[in-house]
Order: C-alpha cells, then structure tokens, then sequence
C-alpha cells in the first residue's frame, strides 16, 4: 500500500496524584480540557470530546499515525502540568492511566458519557468508574498497583 491510513478512536482516562481535586474550579476545568484540546490538535490526535471532574480527565480522540498511546499521554500530562504548575503550585498527574480503543459506532455515546461527567460523578466515585472501564474492556488490573 502506498499510503498509511488509520481511524483509530481513543479513550484516556488519568486522575491527579491521590486523586487530590486540584481541579474543583468549573471555569479552570474548561480551561485545562481547551488547553488539552489544544495539545492534542498540536500533537496530530485530534480531540473528539473532553471532560472530567475535580479529580480526573477522560479524552476521547483519534490516535495520530505515528505517536504511540505512550508517548501522546506523556506529551499530554507534561504540556499540561507546564500550564498547570503556575496556577496550582503542587499540582501533579497520577503516574498511569487508562486507554481504551472505541469502536466508530460507540463515539456519539462516548462523547455523551465525557460531556456528561460532572451529572454522573454525582453517583460514582472515580475509582468505581475506572473498575467499572476496566472491566468492560477486559483489562486485567491489580487493586494494589492501579492506584497512587
């Protein structure tokens, strides 16, 4: 083939260190999820949809051809600390995270469920959610090492 072609749709998912809510302030959530927009445009994985809570972030966007999951949540929790550290002195990215391929015809219900996060974490913690991802895409994980 003469050409690389992909449509590969990514699910991450990664929560603050201790899953402190350095992020409880509405307008500077906004702010992060433009500015990781942004980083990912910049880093050729588009975004589809970003949302979060105080605690955590989920992106869902389309994986670039050349950048390994890796490395793109690398560049994401670094470009966004570097924004991050002058408004919020001690804050820090968890060191994992979660990355979950999404079939084409689930997209419009993920974007949903990402638009949706502040309504459903009325209800679910964030350690219960990320249990409950990690199941539903057979990810097998061990308690004493998925959290920090």
């Amino acid at each position: 083939m003469g050409q690389s072609l992909a449509q590969v749709y990514l699910h991450l998912v990664f929560s603050t260190k201790l899953r402190k809510p350095y992020l409880h302030d509405r307008e500077l959530q906004a702010e992060l999820h433009a500015y990781l927009a942004g980083a990912c445009r910049n880093l050729d994985c588009p975004s589809i949809q970003i949302g979060g809570v105080e605690d955590h972030v989920h992106i869902l966007c389309q994986l670039s051809k050349t950048l390994s999951i890796a490395d793109l949540v690398r560049e994401l929790k670094r470009e966004s600390s570097k924004w991050l550290k002058p408004k919020i002195a001690e804050f820090q990215w968890q060191q994992g995270y979660g990355a979950f391929s999404v079939s084409p015809s689930h997209v419009d219900a993920l974007k949903g469920y990402i638009r949706d996060q502040q309504e459903h974490h009325r209800t679910e913690k964030f350690q219960d959610e990320l249990r409950r991802l990690l199941r539903k895409y057979g990810v097998e994980f061990d308690e004493r090492y998925v959290w920090e």
